[in-house]
């Protein structure tokens, strides 16, 4: 795990989040950035697109930046030595050569630091109405499975995308651990699945989400911990949950280095008070009887302070 203990002020903990920017609104890096701030993490953003908001608006304008850039953006803080990160954070990518150069970069810091944790939400796509989908070009998956996964220690896939990994398909609990298992077998040694179709005990209102956490001890034993957790589902379509999510569990599994059950249950509780605000929020903006808009959905973030840095407790994890 990294070395850096975040409330000690002589040895700061530093995070590169590698994400989207945008202007208006909370994903990627703007949703990223403030939890960890707020949690106590030095954080260093490169924004791999700068957009007036995000995609799901009806018009959204802006800027990408390619894997030129990313490298030239890289080697300025190489040549200052300002090169050391306990940790780093990606999420959406549209782009091979940008996640390719984003490889180099987790592989050469963590030459620098052999405890740096890279943190992988390896966006691809999602199911709706029970079908698959990718939102990116299918040329990013063999780059995922074959590069960025085996370099990561921490990934966030929800169930389609962990079915696209492994080439598996999760129809029960069972396989579902088996693909986390197939997902260790790549690298990880933290598979959380963000979200999936499973059903759950407390009926179909809830979401399954579940958790492996594998670890080599001394005497070269594994011994592997999995968790499921059921959260009440929220009847919106929001975006930016899943940067959220990666960013907290990151800090709650840094502050919680032998707990993996709490930091999942601070992370999923923390999600769970941010999307019951925002929802609440947002209804009351539509008014009665009318949906609510993108920019309406957009996460209550700031009003969300207090919950980010101290969630009580509200989605209990069940050790499978």
């Amino acid at each position: 795990r990294a070395g850096c203990a975040v409330m000690e002020s002589e040895r700061e903990c530093r995070v590169l989040s590698i994400q989207s920017h945008v202007v208006r609104g909370y994903v990627g890096n703007k949703a990223a950035t403030f939890p960890l701030q707020v949690l106590g993490f030095e954080v260093d953003t490169v924004n791999s697109v700068q957009f007036s908001n995000h995609t799901g608006y009806a018009h959204w304008k802006g800027q990408v930046l390619n894997s030129d850039e990313l490298h030239e953006l890289y080697e300025g803080l190489k040549l200052n030595k300002v090169n050391q990160y306990d940790y780093v954070l990606t999420g959406y990518t549209r782009d091979t050569s940008f996640l390719a150069m984003v490889v180099d970069i987790v592989q050469e810091l963590k030459q620098q630091n052999s405890n740096l944790v890279y943190v992988c939400d390896p966006v691809m796509g999602d199911k709706w109405n029970g079908e698959g989908s990718m939102y990116v070009p299918k040329d990013l998956l063999p780059v995922y499975r074959d590069k960025v996964v085996p370099v990561a220690d921490i990934i966030t896939p929800n169930q389609f995308e962990a079915e696209l990994l492994t080439g598996r398909k999760i129809h029960t609990e069972k396989e579902a651990l088996e693909v986390m298992d197939m997902l260790h077998a790549m690298g990880p040694e933290t598979v959380v699945i963000t979200s999936s179709d499973l059903q759950a005990s407390l009926g179909n209102d809830y979401l399954i989400a579940l958790g492996s956490h594998r670890k080599t001890k001394a005497d070269g034993t594994r011994i592997t911990q999995r968790i499921r957790l059921e959260s009440p589902k929220v009847d919106a379509v929001f975006v930016g949950t899943g940067d959220l999510f990666a960013a907290m569990l990151l800090a709650w599994t840094h502050k919680h280095p032998n707990n993996f059950k709490m930091a999942c249950e601070k992370t999923v509780s923390a999600m769970q008070h941010v999307l019951q605000r925002t929802i609440k929020s947002a209804k009351a903006q539509a008014g009665e009887g009318n949906k609510p808009n993108s920019a309406q959905l957009e996460l209550r973030m700031v009003q969300s302070k207090k919950d980010i840095e101290n969630p009580e407790i509200i989605v209990k994890a069940t050790v499978l």
